[in-house]
């Protein structure tokens, strides 16, 4: 387009271009676009779709997060409810190692329940073990088997299967104090334990001591039912010392009602001739023996003490120490 400047009379000075229209508010402006620019353009917007996307994803697994804890959370309280305190001890690791090693709901469903199967059979032994009121919880597995040679480990390995509770046999332990007879009663009384059978450990001065007290109450009956209840009694230390009088009555009425019915383990340290005088009562004595022994596994054990070998060992790194200093 040419532009031409022409002069009016009045003087004053007009262009020939045309008055251009005025642009619509939104008429848009010319843009004058390059490569370079296009490609900053579709870059914004990857970006910009791409956090868009991340922010939706993050936002959704915050929600299942959410849930998956509410979930739990709800499992817990209504497994507690159920006393299922097992399951709920080891609901959070069964539900990782489901989601790891992706397995079904019956394998879940299968260890879950073994958990709490575990949890109440431990429980139920720590129970019983209370119950027996061992003077020590002692294991076969502890016992010195080296140190006396004389004590057949074959033997006692056998009796911790409890074959004789389930028959109704007893057992009698004879041997010199220190040889480990208390040790190895208690070992086969938690094995019992462990084998589900109820279980009571007493040592013979327990024994008279518990019908004197509950005779001068009138509770004989309670007393002889709690030796008369348990698969396994067993009685240590008979023949330590001399026992009072009517301890023979007591002890036969025990040896007597649990014959053939209930098993029995005694130790003692004393033949068993000596036992009319040691009870004070030779009748009864004879009494005892005569059901005692019909069918029990009668094991002598010789050799030294244990005890006397632990204080031997004492003094001599006492007097290695004092030879140092």
């Amino acid at each position: 387009m040419s532009l031409s400047l022409y002069q009016l009379p009045d003087g004053k000075v007009k262009s020939n271009r045309k008055k251009e229209k005025p642009r619509a508010e939104h008429e848009a402006l010319p843009i004058s676009i390059t490569p370079a620019s296009a490609l900053r353009f579709l870059s914004r917007i990857a970006l910009s779709s791409a956090q868009a996307l991340k922010n939706v994803a993050h936002k959704k697994q915050n929600s299942i997060q959410k849930k998956g804890k509410n979930m739990k959370d709800s499992l817990q309280t209504t497994l507690k409810k159920l006393h299922l305190s097992g399951m709920a001890q080891s609901l959070e690791v069964r539900l990782q190692e489901a989601a790891g090693n992706r397995l079904g709901h019956a394998e879940f469903l299968e260890l879950i329940l073994q958990d709490e199967l575990d949890v109440r059979a431990n429980r139920l032994v720590e129970r019983r073990v209370k119950v027996a009121a061992f003077r020590e919880t002692k294991t076969l597995e502890d016992f010195d088997w080296q140190f006396n040679t004389t004590i057949k480990k074959k033997q006692f390995f056998d009796l911790a299967v409890c074959g004789f509770i389930r028959n109704a046999r007893d057992v009698l332990l004879l041997g010199p104090p220190g040889t480990g007879k208390s040790h190895l009663v208690q070992a086969l009384g938690y094995q019992a334990v462990k084998a589900g059978f109820t279980v009571l450990y007493r040592s013979i001065f327990d024994v008279v001591r518990d019908f004197l007290h509950d005779e001068a109450l009138g509770n004989e009956q309670k007393i002889l039912a709690k030796y008369l209840k348990p698969d396994l009694l067993i009685v240590d230390d008979m023949g330590m010392k001399q026992l009072p009088k009517r301890s023979g009555e007591y002890l036969f009425e025990i040896i007597m009602r649990r014959h053939e019915t209930r098993s029995t383990i005694m130790t003692t340290n004393r033949p068993i001739e000596d036992w009319g005088k040691l009870i004070g009562d030779v009748p009864s004595a004879t009494a005892i023996l005569d059901r005692f022994l019909q069918h029990a596994e009668f094991i002598t054990i010789t050799g030294r003490s244990y005890r006397l070998k632990n204080l031997k060992n004492e003094k001599s790194g006492e007097k290695l120490t004092n030879g140092k200093q």
